[in-house]
């Protein structure tokens, strides 16, 4: 199985760098067995089925781009450095793992400002990335790092303009509750509050589950043979709660469909030792691609992919290779915009086709 299996040409012009508005104005293409429907995420409760049950990546994203100052005493006055600090994941150790540029301008020991009362000081690095431990914890370090920081935008979006004040918003699902990402789960920024209670008033039920993103997601593969490719690894937990809601479902016969990646991930992890989901909690690596047995996945919602990214291994072992490249060539040709800011597909695998979906 090659890298280039996965590859195909996309515009750039269809790259998104803002999302639709209101959110549930973003066009929705369902994949439904062999057919294709263009339809809008507001279509939802018109798409989905009494008994059907989304599950829903509840993590919040932080503040995540940081901005400052390095300051050193030398022979020949005061130097001055201009730091810039991407945080990734809490390091085992203590402190944050973070991307810091220019790294070459700290020594250990040394304190960056980041202003708002937030500074941090600079332990080493590990495997080119930067180790700062912050001068506080906990919700006083939430509240400061929201004042100081920024949102940290895909690779992609950012090379192509500066975040701002909307995407603060824009960047967050509106069930954000437990912080840690350093990246969203876009499939999920498509839904305002009012679909999901039309979904419910549907009998749609929604399961909340947490896996902080971490910025591994944007990571390119860099091996030919993509079974040797070995995936970043992210924290996750599924409640005992979830998994009963999760299980039942599948034992009334309805369908589980994960709202995004992330959350497909995750129910995956925790239903590999036994084929039902299990209360977890703690990290998963898991690596998707064709070839994949999945044990609770019917269908997923996510948004169109990076070509030759293990996202697109994903939806390419839900749906098979050939069907994928076939979807995304409609995507293509009809407009669809892509990425973190882009439309949404509803995956459906042949034999599971969506009640209620009409051309």
């Amino acid at each position: 199985m090659k890298l280039s299996d996965f590859d195909f040409p996309l515009p750039e012009a269809l790259i998104a760098t803002r999302p639709a508005r209101p959110r549930t104005a973003a066009r929705l293409l369902v994949a439904e067995g062999d057919r294709l429907l263009d339809r809008h995420v507001r279509d939802l409760p018109e798409v989905l089925r009494p008994g059907d049950r989304l599950v829903l990546n509840n993590t919040r994203v932080i503040q995540a781009r940081l901005t400052g100052t390095r300051r050193r005493t030398t022979g020949q006055g005061e130097s001055i450095a201009r730091i810039e600090a991407t945080l990734l994941e809490p390091d085992p150790g203590g402190g944050w793992r973070a991307l810091v540029r220019p790294l070459r301008k700290l020594a250990a020991g040394e304190r960056i400002d980041f202003g708002h009362g937030l500074s941090a000081e600079f332990r080493g690095s590990r495997d080119g990335q930067a180790i700062l431990a912050f001068n506080l914890e906990g919700s006083a370090f939430d509240a400061a790092l929201a004042e100081a920081g920024q949102m940290p935008l895909p690779p992609y979006i950012a090379q192509r303009r500066a975040p701002d004040a909307a995407d603060r918003e824009d960047y967050q699902t509106v069930f954000a509750r437990h912080a840690g990402a350093v990246a969203a789960p876009t499939a999920s920024l498509h839904f305002d509050r009012a679909l999901l209670a039309a979904l419910r008033a549907k009998g749609v039920a929604m399961t909340e589950v947490t896996l902080h993103v971490g910025a591994g997601t944007f990571l390119p593969v860099k091996v030919e043979d993509v079974t040797t490719h070995r995936m970043h690894a992210e924290w996750g937990e599924v409640t005992p709660g979830a998994a009963a809601e999760i299980n039942a479902t599948k034992e009334a016969g309805g369908r589980v469909i994960p709202v995004g990646t992330t959350a497909l991930r995750l129910i995956e992890s925790a239903a590999r030792a036994t084929g039902r989901v299990e209360p977890w909690r703690g990290p998963t690596d898991i690596f998707i691609y064709p070839g994949f047995a999945f044990r609770v996945t019917d269908a997923l919602m996510t948004n169109f992919h990076l070509p030759r990214s293990t996202l697109m291994m994903l939806v390419a072992a839900l749906m098979g290779r050939d069907r994928i490249m076939a979807i995304y060539a409609h995507a293509i040709d009809r407009g669809y915009r892509f990425f973190s800011y882009g439309d949404a597909s509803l995956l459906v695998p042949a034999g599971a086709a969506p009640a209620g979906a009409q051309a």
